[in-house]
């Protein structure tokens, strides 16, 4: 691979933006890639990927670098540098690469293997949390949340199938594969912009985790339900559950964000997903309105994410263990007011994308002691070092 000075100047700007500014790795992404309309795939897709290994590996190559967490221009290009190198890169003739230390890099990325905290590039307080709740398991689960995501779709059903899209995506040189265990869902052999296509246009798919793709399943809609998504934000899960019901019977989104909302009306019509209606969240009000009414309820509850940090490896940069602790406060007190929701003999999914143990199934053991009416029917957890996709939790309850 030979490095061209436009784009490793890209990706430098973006870390400083990422690392000095607090800007989110996913908006520094976006950005850098509308830099220049004269890039091709190959040379976005190095200035997406590049910016987001170096995000996730930060820790490591600090400590190979040896830059001590400071993000100085110098030391982002020391950064770039231990990546280069890692990858086998030849280094070309600039001033920023003089007397780069190769043999003491690699010597360096050695050394460190021995220490998962420092190997798999995470906080200590992170590392030791990991342990405290999965055991020898955080090892395969952290090694596994450190794979670049894959990006797969869900075949949008209201549209057409997915041999349909599987054929349109073809037609633009888009290739993808099928796993069995996902009916709806195609996985792209690499990387490609799908937004541009006239499959994405016309509604055909959305871009969605595999993981994610079994939630709306697991609440066993029916067309002509009433459901209320508690959580929806812009909506994946809505759309999903609009198709599973075939656009028959009402979806409920609801949602504390009335952006979020307006971005899910939207994909909606692009979906042709017309038997959802939005509500936000203005207070407890609102909630109370609908106690008792609703034949499926989905709680997708707010969580830290650990799951998904294949796809944010910034977050675990971001998040603190306040904010952990916190969050379990919320979900006991959004399960326990949303599950009011339900009428007798209905159902509820709680779901959340961590996989930690005191976010999911202690937060469901915790609910049913203090609720008697419900029962637990089943629950899921899904771990990204035996699935290859994000880490899930799922437990579906009724209402007796």
């Amino acid at each position: 691979m030979r490095l061209h000075r436009n784009l490793v100047f890209t990706v430098i700007d973006s870390l400083n933006s990422i690392f000095n500014e607090g800007v989110y790795a996913d908006k520094a992404v976006e950005s850098a890639l509308k830099k220049d309309p004269r890039w091709g795939a190959r040379d976005r897709k190095f200035v997406a990927e590049t910016i987001y290994e170096i995000v996730r590996w930060k820790r490591l190559y600090n400590e190979i670098a040896e830059t001590k967490d400071h993000y100085s221009r110098e030391n982002l290009w020391k950064l770039f540098t231990v990546w280069a190198v890692l990858r086998g890169i030849e280094l070309p003739d600039w001033k920023y690469f003089t007397n780069a230390p190769i043999r003491r890099i690699k010597g360096k990325f050695d050394e460190v293997q021995s220490v998962r905290k420092i190997k798999e590039s995470i906080p200590d307080w992170l590392d030791e949390l990991g342990v405290a709740e999965l055991g020898e398991q955080w090892d395969k689960e952290i090694k596994a949340l450190n794979i670049q995501a894959p990006v797969v779709l869900r075949t949008n059903t209201l549209r057409g199938t997915r041999i349909n899209l599987e054929k349109s995506l073809n037609e633009n040189e888009i290739e993808t594969l099928v796993d069995p265990r996902f009916k709806d869902a195609l996985i792209l052999k690499e990387r490609k912009n799908v937004f541009r296509t006239d499959a994405f246009k016309s509604g055909l798919f959305e871009v969605q985790d595999a993981s994610s793709q079994l939630v709306a399943e697991y609440l066993d809609v029916k067309p002509g339900m009433r459901v209320i998504d508690t959580c929806a934000g812009a909506g994946g899960k809505t759309l999903h559950l609009a198709a599973l019901m075939e656009n028959k019977g009402t979806i409920i989104a609801m949602d504390i964000y009335a952006g979020k909302l307006k971005e899910l009306k939207r994909r909606a019509k692009r979906a042709g997903a017309h038997n959802i209606t939005t509500k936000p969240i203005e207070s407890t009000k609102t909630i109370k309105k609908l106690h008792n009414s609703a034949d499926r309820v989905l709680i997708d509850a707010p969580c830290s994410g650990l799951g998904v940090l294949k796809r944010n490896p910034d977050a675990k940069w971001k998040l603190q263990p306040e904010f952990i602790n916190n969050i379990r406060k919320t979900q006991q007190e959004i399960i326990k007011n949303y599950s009011k929701l339900v009428k007798k003999g209905g159902k509820l999914v709680y779901a959340t994308c961590s996989v930690l143990p005191s976010e999911n199934q202690n937060q469901v053991e915790k609910f049913l002691e203090s609720n008697s009416e419900f029962k637990l029917i089943r629950h899921k957890t899904i771990l990204p070092s035996e699935s290859g996709f994000d880490g899930f939790y799922m437990a579906l309850l009724e209402r007796m």
